[in-house]
């Protein structure tokens, strides 16, 4: 149980509508399956697919979170009788293979990008990053698909009652519906170095068919013919909160202190578990201090991030305010602001916000984050100093190329946010990587011509990261100009608070609907509100009046 509530208690939560502004209890610590409660002030539930969790192979199905470890059942019961209102989702994984029964020499071959990304700003480089472990590629075939076509009815995994991820399908699936298709991409991939493991993650093939049939379908894929099968695949389906249900700090709002984040709030994906945990875990612990400090003054801190923030902030705000039909992951389409939120800014974005809040503690990575913006400096005037007239322009670029012809002088800089120029963006190839679909024109006008190194005193001399990070700005520079105005007027709705205990149902020109929805949700904010499905322009004109009524009585 994640409260240690008595009776009275949880019937006062399964009664209360989840739109209450105030939550109807706390949270006093966790009881374990075997009776033992372990105090605390704060709990965070990261359950994956154990909540509930129910594995599917082929007929056969049994409780378990994954393969060989228990479902966590108790649970479900307790935020249940707490007044959560649970959904079913489910999901898959691919069998696990013997690489050495797979003929690799039929398969080509994926290496590893090279120079290697370091998921930190913190490190230059990774472990291995010159022994790296090549992944192969195969691909389904007709016979494949006509055996488990032919098997369809083997799985009860398969119906529809319970929604699956969309975005990564299993096999199965992808053969229903796509049934135009004779082929499907299978990326093998070994799971760790050769000398600690011998195990392949077959990526493209997850499915819920029985084993046997997973075996016969598998020795039909070219290179899998004699191939072991270490473990089947399976399906597996899971409990989940709605997560309008719960705060931007992913607090619930039926019980102060209790915290979510993962498969739970009805996302899927590793990074948006992961990314999910970070922000859960620091808001729970930021309030455990500020809740322990000997003076409480002031709000708890906390760590809240928008749209225009990051895809963290997309990700929860989705949550929030649409919750969830399918289990939910992450695209660079959901966000207004992707060409601002990239990975190469990650640091400049957050790390003095992360800081500010006591999660970042380390001085050297505020250090670290000095000197990187320095050295941008530094490389964006070497740039600028760079300055030719239009012809001369032209006569460096070479060919036809047609610069302007209104005489002004035109730095460096100035040609890569116009296209001219453009940064190796790779140790091994002249292709810009990374590149937004809205501006391939004009890296593709880039191709072939110099390098910002050939026309630029000393451009070979800036670390490769730094001159990459200004190349990307300056070639997104109009773009981004745009972004931020956008963003300034998403922060001016944004700041426009809504209380907390507002009756939707006493404002009248609210429809029934939009009322309930507004009621559901409970959104913090006016942007928030307006981004609810169903709410008009007319009721979001209505809530802005109130509001301001309010403020000013």
């Amino acid at each position: 149980r994640p409260t240690d509530l008595d009776e009275r208690s949880l019937k006062r939560l399964a009664s209360q509508d989840s739109a209450s502004a105030v939550a109807a209890a706390t949270v006093t610590g966790v009881r374990l399956e075997s009776g033992e409660i372990i105090r605390a002030r704060k709990v965070v539930i990261t359950t994956g697919t154990f909540l509930g969790g129910e594995i599917h192979i082929g007929l056969k199905a049994f409780p378990s979170g994954r393969k060989g470890e228990a479902a966590s059942t108790g649970l479900s019961k307790s935020l249940k009788d707490a007044g959560f209102r649970l959904g079913r989702m489910k999901t898959g994984t691919p069998p696990r293979l013997a690489g050495s029964t797979i003929d690799f020499s039929r398969m080509p071959k994926q290496l590893g990008d090279m120079p290697v990304t370091p998921f930190s700003f913190v490190h230059d480089s990774v472990p291995y990053a010159n022994d790296q472990v090549a992944c192969y590629q195969t691909h389904t075939t007709p016979a494949v698909h006509k055996v488990i076509e032919a098997n369809f009815d083997q799985s009860i995994h398969i119906r529809e009652t319970v929604r699956g991820p969309r975005y990564c399908p299993s096999l199965e699936s992808k053969i229903k519906r796509f049934s135009e298709k004779d082929s499907h991409v299978i990326w093998l991939e070994p799971e760790g170095l050769p000398e600690h493991t011998d195990v392949v993650y077959p990526n493209g093939i997850s499915n819920t068919m029985p084993e046997d049939i997973q075996l016969k379908f598998l020795r039909l894929i070219p290179g899998l013919e004699n191939v072991t099968m270490t473990q089947p695949g399976y399906g597996v389906e899971y409990d989940h909160i709605d997560p309008r249900e719960l705060k931007r700090t992913l607090e619930t709002k039926r019980v102060t202190g209790l915290y979510m984040a993962g498969q739970i709030n009805g996302t899927t994906g590793y990074e948006e578990a992961a990314a999910q945990g970070i922000l859960a875990g620091a808001n729970a612990g930021l309030a455990a201090g500020h809740d322990k400090a000997p003076d409480r003054a002031g709000e708890t801190p906390q760590l809240v991030l928008d749209r225009s923030d990051g895809y963290l902030g997309v990700l929860i705000d989705d949550l929030i305010t649409r919750g969830v039909e399918e289990p939910y992951r992450v695209f660079t389409a959901r966000s207004e602001y992707r060409l601002s939120s990239r990975a190469d800014n990650a640091d400049i974005r957050l790390t003095r916000r992360a800081a500010a809040l006591g999660l970042i503690r380390d001085t050297s990575r505020l250090a670290r984050l000095d000197a990187v913006e320095a050295d941008m400096a530094q490389a964006q005037a070497l740039l600028s100093q760079v300055v030719h007239l239009p012809h001369e322009w032209e006569a460096k670029l070479g060919g036809d190329r047609r610069v302007g012809r209104n005489g002004a002088r035109t730095s460096a800089l100035d040609m890569i946010q116009k296209g001219f120029l453009a940064e190796d963006m790779s140790a091994d190839s002249r292709q810009p990587e990374n590149i937004a679909p809205e501006l391939m024109p004009k890296a593709r006008k880039c191709t072939g011509g110099p390098r910002i190194s050939d026309i630029v005193p000393g451009w070979a001399d800036v670390p490769l990261n730094i001159r990459r990070r200004v190349a990307t700005e300056a070639m997104y520079h109009g773009y981004l100009r745009q972004q931020q105005l956008e963003a300034n007027t998403f922060k001016r709705e944004e700041s426009l608070r809504l209380p907390v205990d507002i009756d939707y149902s006493q404002i009248r020109v609210l429809s029934r609907e939009e009322v309930d929805r507004l009621s559901r949700v409970r959104p913090d904010t006016l942007g928030a509100a307006r981004r609810i499905g169903g709410i008009t322009p007319g009721g979001m004109l209505a809530l802005l009046k109130h509001v301001r009524r309010a403020a000013d009585a």
